[in-house]
C-alpha cells in the first residue's frame, strides 16, 4: 500500500472542501484534498456564490480574479402568485462589499479555488481517489485509507477533515449519527433555454400543488420544481407532456421551450433531508458542511454555509495545527462558532417548508399569495430580512488566519 504523510487530510472537493484547502494552504498548512471523481464537472449542483461568499474573495485578495470568471449576477428575488409578483429579498440593501447573489456553475467556481489553492506549495488535490476508511491509532483518527486509480494508498494526518457531503462515508466510518429532522419536500431539477426578453430576477412561482424555483444562470434558466415527499414518482406517471405543460403554465414565457426537456433523464431529483450532528468532532477529526448538517435547499443557503464552516476551521485550528495533532477541545470551539447558525437557518427552512411550500403544494385550487410574501411586498424596508439570511447567513465569517508562505 502506498503511503503519503500531511498535516491536514480533507476528504471531500466541494465548495467546504475546497475552501477549507485555499484557506489551510494559505495559512502554510500543508494539506491534501482528496477528490473521489476526475474532475468537478457534476450536474444539477448548487450554483449560488452568495455577498458573503464574494466578500471573501475580497479578503483574500482575489476579487478581481474571480470576476474574470463568467457568471450572473441577481439583486433581487421574487415570488409569482397568479402572475402578480411580489418582491420578498433585495440584496441591495445588504451591508456588504457585494450586494447581489452570483450565479456560476459550481465547476467553475471549485476548478478557480483549487487553482488558487494551487499557488502555494503545500496544497496538494489528488483526483480519483476515495476515501474508504479511517486510520485509528489508541482511539485518535490518524489519517484515511483510500483507493486511487494506482491502488489503496494510506494518508496519515495530524487532522481529518470530513467534507464528504450529506451522505458520508467518513462520518459514518467516525461513529457519527445525523439527526434527521424530515422534509415535506423533494425537487427535480432541470434546465431550460433562457433568451432576450426573458424576465431579469430569479423567482418562485406558485400554483395550486405546484412550485417551480427558476433561477437565471445567463444563456438558461435552472429551474427547481418542487413536489411533495415521495411524489416523484406519480409526478412521472402523469408522463412528460404533462410536466412540461405544467411547467409552461406556471411561467409562460417558457412554454415555447419545454420541448427542450427531451426525456426523463434530464429531469434530476434531489431528495431533500434536514439533518444535523450533535457532535461534529472526534479526536483527529472533525466534519463540516453537508457532512456536519445537510441544509433544505430553500433560500440555497447550504453552500454559504459549507463555506462559512471551512473559514472558521482555518480561523481556529489553522495555528494550533502547526504544531502537530489538533486538541479535541480546538475542534469543539468550531462547532461552537457554528452550531448557531446551523441551528437557526434550519429552524427558519423548517418554517418556510411547513407553513409556505407544504400549504401551495396541499392546494388544490387558485389561492390567496402567503401572507409573508404581501407583507414583504408592501414593506420593502423589510426585504432586507429575508435577503441577510440568505445572503450573509446569521454568522458571517471572515478571514482572520493570516497567509503564510
Amino acid at each position: 500500500m502506498a503511503s503519503l504523510k500531511t498535516q491536514l487530510c480533507i476528504v471531500g472537493g466541494g465548495p467546504a472542501g475546497m475552501m477549507a484547502g485555499l484557506l489551510f494552504a494559505r495559512a502554510g498548512i500543508a494539506v491534501t484534498v482528496l477528490e473521489k471523481h476526475a474532475d468537478f464537472l457534476r450536474d444539477f449542483r448548487g450554483d449560488t456564490i452568495h455577498p458573503s461568499t464574494l466578500d471573501l474573495m475580497d479578503e483574500l485578495g482575489l476579487a478581481e480574479r474571480f470576476r474574470a470568471l463568467p457568471q450572473r449576477r441577481v439583486g433581487s428575488f421574487s415570488g409569482v402568485v397568479n402572475g402578480r409578483s411580489y418582491k420578498v429579498a433585495d440584496f441591495s440593501r445588504l451591508p456588504t462589499r457585494n450586494r447581489f447573489l452570483s450565479f456560476m456553475p459550481q465547476w467553475d467556481f471549485l476548478d478557480f479555488l483549487a487553482g488558487e489553492a494551487a499557488r502555494y506549495p503545500g496544497f496538494q488535490l489528488i483526483r480519483r481517489t476515495e476515501a474508504r476508511d479511517l486510520v485509528e491509532v489508541e482511539g485518535r483518527v490518524a489519517g484515511v485509507r483510500a483507493e486511487g486509480p494506482d491502488g489503496p494508498v494510506a494518508i496519515r494526518a495530524d487532522l481529518v477533515l470530513c467534507a464528504d457531503g450529506r451522505h458520508s462515508l467518513m462520518r459514518e466510518r467516525a461513529g457519527l449519527v445525523p439527526r434527521a429532522f424530515g422534509a415535506p419536500i423533494d425537487v427535480l431539477w432541470f434546465r431550460l433555454p433562457r433568451r432576450d426578453g426573458d424576465p431579469e430576477a430569479a423567482a418562485g412561482r406558485f400554483a395550486p400543488g405546484r412550485l417551480l424555483i427558476t433561477l437565471d444562470r445567463g444563456d438558461t434558466w435552472q429551474c427547481a420544481y418542487l413536489v411533495p415527499k415521495g411524489g416523484d414518482a406519480a409526478l412521472r406517471a402523469r408522463g412528460l407532456p404533462a410536466f412540461r405543460a405544467a411547467v409552461a403554465e406556471m411561467a409562460p414565457f417558457l412554454a415555447d421551450r419545454t420541448e427542450s426537456i427531451a426525456d426523463w433523464d434530464a429531469v434530476k431529483l434531489l431528495t431533500v433531508t434536514i439533518d444535523r450532528l450533535e457532535r461534529w468532532h472526534r479526536p483527529g477529526l472533525l466534519c463540516i458542511g453537508d457532512s456536519a448538517h445537510a441544509m433544505s435547499p430553500v433560500g440555497g443557503v447550504g453552500i454559504n454555509l459549507a463555506i462559512q464552516d471551512a473559514v472558521a476551521a482555518a480561523n481556529i485550528l489553522a495555528g494550533p495545527l502547526r504544531s502537530g495533532p489538533v486538541a479535541e477541545a480546538d475542534l469543539a470551539r468550531v462547532q461552537a462558532r457554528r452550531m448557531f447558525p446551523v441551528r437557526a437557518t434550519q429552524a427558519l427552512q423548517r418554517i418556510i417548508q411547513a407553513r409556505v411550500i407544504a400549504t401551495a403544494l396541499k392546494a388544490d385550487a387558485p389561492f390567496r399569495a402567503p401572507l409573508v410574501l404581501r407583507i414583504l411586498d408592501r414593506l420593502p424596508m423589510l426585504q432586507i430580512l429575508p435577503a441577510r439570511m440568505i445572503g450573509m447567513g446569521v454568522r458571517p465569517e471572515h478571514v482572520s488566519a493570516p497567509a503564510r508562505t
